[in-house]
């Protein structure tokens, strides 16, 4: 049986979602043929050339074009924006520029940089009118990261065109977002996709849709959809089955089915869609697949067949259907899953590598890690090791349901990914990377000699020691982005976010004294938070870019899910849900009262500017009333209150099981020569960067360069105690006095860790 899985418009174009790689990775494996399609990436390798941008241009002087497509009779400049004008005044320049800017964010022509960064070879449009500040933004970045950050500009003054005059849901990386965004009722989606008229990016992506359709000839047709920007694409695909290739098999599953649509009570849907299924989809589709080929590829026939209960070693697991104007809901909450163990390495080799971009847009550093390079994206557990934070949707089986495997497998499917795809960096997309995980990965990696360059989602909580921070840079961390959400100890209790402010600025410290990168993510608005709780929230975040604890961070406005613990018990958080009527298409973010009245509205661009200038070292002395524009009250924190959270305390309380690494590079010497009469030994330490020295006595120059040996990750694992027991053997002196010993100090200085 043939498969097609399908992404559509859009999502990232820097690298390929990791949804279909990973139901294909497990379909092939249990033997099924599976082929990929990111329409998204697609459907702008189409769109960014010169035979495209003539035909639009063309279009809109042919008559004065208006949104929907009909003729105005009034000439162009005079229905145009001011930004369109601009646009179109420079058409030759776009023209002759497009396929060139596209080669280069593909790093095809990695030559051009000189001539983008001249600003005199690409046309600038409204998006460039941000550039006052561009050395301010990003600092002294290379002429590479300026280039691309020039041409991104470029690309989306193009994309604001065709958004204006052509296509008005187009967007990057999202299409007819707003059409899916809050949609409780199908009728405006409904409205759009059988009424409204297709402009030239609908016909387009129909277009490539079809044609990729043909090449495949699939039974089936699965699309994933992640997010509301890709609902809209998924459906008119669909619709276009359902017109030309009736017999073909549909379904639809992805994050926004699992959220949104868990509830769904409109049938509409399926005018488009056979079948959804929901949380993960490797069993459902399975047992889908095998069930349409029982009923012999009969989509009438399967349908009838599980209402009567024919097909029972495969019945349907998780899964939505229409059937005589009726709702039918097979094991919708039924619990089993394919073990993690068991679905095989995600394959990315069907999908287009080469055609992906690298844009810069934000001068947010870890912003720009999201839409630069070529992540292999990969998960290191299923769901949340935590999962209790109330803001997070903990009863959904994505987050509630927490599994790993073992570091070996883990790294295995990371060498075939690198294999697959040429790419070495890895994007681990967890809900929270868990540090025994990590740690057991970063071991593996580290033993194998594998070069790779990672980064993910963690939890700021005391286990990450300086040690542990050392151990994963050593293995190619090189950035970790966590929540510090509201920044106040009393709403982190309240939300249960299982970390406190003392950990989270232990947690940043380590990670960034080892060189890894911390991006927090901020939270406003969360129930029963006062006007006085913000601004002491800002100061707390003030406090931590001053101190060089956190690099980047970004503020989101809270928003009550129904299947977080605060949409299901809302007094609890003393909220109340406006409605508690169900919608009949959409359910997640619900509308609510909170009983501490507090106007959240007036923070938001104020908390961006603020972190804006704290990101780059500016405005740390600045007075809150200059961030929002109107009076606030002052902190009630001290200005010292996180540096005194800051404690160095890496030889207290180990273990005598935890294991002691030497991660310092080179190889070690002993020399001896006598100074003042006294007999010293020197233990030279070679590295790539820089020679040291230790000088010490040649009993405890005997136990350095033993526990080097032993603590070579190369060899069997060399814990805390035997440690002492070999300082002890080699000095004669109690293993008490180890830590405090001169050579113990400078190892751990230069790279020994114990963790």
């Amino acid at each position: 049986m043939q498969i097609l899985l399908v992404t559509p418009p859009l999502t990232q174009l820097n690298t390929p979602y990791p949804a279909s790689p990973y139901l294909a990775g497990y379909l092939e494996k249990i033997g099924y043929n599976v082929a990929q399609l990111d329409l998204g990436v697609m459907l702008v390798d189409r769109i960014f050339t010169r035979s495209f941008l003539q035909s639009i241009f063309d279009d809109v002087l042919a008559g004065g074009l208006s949104i929907s497509g009909g003729g105005t009779g009034k000439r162009p400049s005079d229905i145009l924006q001011a930004s369109s004008q601009r646009v179109l005044a420079c058409r030759l320049r776009y023209e002759d520029t497009v396929e060139t800017v596209i080669r280069f964010l593909r790093g095809q022509e990695p030559m051009f940089a000189q001539r983008i960064c001249t600003r005199e070879y690409l046309p600038e449009g409204r998006r460039f009118e941000s550039l006052r500040e561009l050395d301010w933004a990003f600092g002294e970045i290379g002429v590479q990261d300026k280039a691309v950050h020039l041409a991104t500009l470029y690309i989306e003054d193009i994309a604001d065109f065709i958004k204006e005059n052509i296509a008005p849901n187009f967007e990057l990386i999202k299409y007819a977002e707003k059409l899916c965004l809050y949609l409780p009722e199908f009728d405006p989606l409904l409205e759009a996709l059988e009424l409204t008229a297709m402009n030239r990016v609908d016909l387009m992506m129909l277009s490539i849709f079809e044609e990729v359709f043909l090449q495949i000839n699939p039974q089936l047709v699965g699309f994933c959809v992640p997010f509301p920007g890709n609902l809209y694409g998924a459906l008119k695909c669909g619709m276009l089955l359902k017109q030309k290739y009736p017999s073909v098999l549909t379904v639809m599953g992805g994050g926004y089915v699992n959220t949104e649509l868990r509830q769904l009570s409109d049938e509409r849907l399926f005018r488009f869609i056979d079948f959804l299924t929901f949380d993960d989809g490797e069993l459902p589709l399975e047992r889908l697949v095998k069930a349409f080929i029982k009923s012999d590829y009969s989509i009438a026939q399967l349908k009838e067949s599980v209402l009567l209960n024919e097909i029972q070693d495969d019945s349907l697991i998780r899964t939505v259907f229409c059937f005589q104007n009726s709702l039918k809901k097979i094991q919708f909450d039924a619990p089993q899953n394919i073990k993690m163990t068991d679905r095989g390495t995600p394959d990315y080799s069907g999908l287009p590598l080469s055609l992906y971009l690298d844009l810069t847009e934000f001068a947010n550093p870890m912003l720009r890690l999201w839409s630069n390079g070529r992540w292999n994206k990969l998960t290191l557990a299923h769901g949340c090791y935590w999962a209790k934070c109330a803001f997070c949707d903990t009863s959904l089986d994505y987050i509630a349901r927490y599994e790993t495997v073992s570091a070996s497998v883990l790294v295995d499917r990371m060498e075939a990914m690198m294999v697959q795809t040429g790419q070495s960096g890895f994007h681990f997309v967890d809900e929270a990377a868990p540090p025994a995980v990590l740690k057991r990965v970063a071991l593996e990696i580290i033993n194998r000699g594998l070069q790779v360059t990672w980064w993910g989602n963690i939890r700021f909580e005391r286990s990450f020691t300086s040690d542990l921070c050392l151990l994963l840079a050593k293995s190619g961390c090189i950035a970790v982005s966590g929540g510090i959400e509201v920044a106040s100890d009393r709403l982190l209790k309240l939300m249960n976010k299982g970390v406190t402010l003392f950990g989270a600025a232990n947690a940043c410290e380590a990670f960034t004294s080892a060189g890894i990168m911390v991006h927090a993510y901020l939270m406003y608005g969360f129930p029963s938070q006062t006007v006085q709780e913000t601004i002491d929230s800002l100061e707390i975040v003030r406090q931590f870019f001053a101190l060089g604890l956190i690099q980047s961070a970004f503020w989101h406005r809270f928003a009550m899910t129904v299947h977080s613990p605060v949409g299901q018990n809302p007094t609890r958080f003393g909220v109340k849900r406006s409605s508690s009527k169900l919608n009949p298409f959409s359910n997640n973010e619900a509308p609510f009262k909170d009983s501490v009245p507090t106007d959240h509205d007036q923070f938001g661009e104020g908390l961006r500017i603020a972190t804006y200038n704290f990101m780059h070292g500016v405005g740390f002395d600045k007075k809150k009333v200059s961030w929002f524009g109107t009076k606030m009250p002052g902190t009630t924190y001290s200005p010292d209150l996180i540096e005194s959270f800051l404690v160095t305390k890496r030889d207290e309380d180990i273990s005598e099981s935890s294991r002691v690494i030497w991660l310092g590079d080179g190889v070690c010497e002993v020399l001896g020569k006598s100074k003042m009469g006294k007999e010293e030994t020197v233990i030279t330490i070679y590295s790539g960067v820089e020679t040291k020295e230790i000088i010490t006595d040649q009993k405890q120059a005997r136990f350095a360069i033993s526990l080097i040996e032993k603590a070579n990750l190369a060899k069997e694992i060399f814990s805390f105690a035997e440690a002492k027991t070999l300082f002890s053997e080699a000095t004669g002196t109690s293993s008490e006095k180890m830590i405090k010993s001169a050579v113990w100090k400078m190892l751990r200085k230069d790279g020994l860790v114990i963790v």
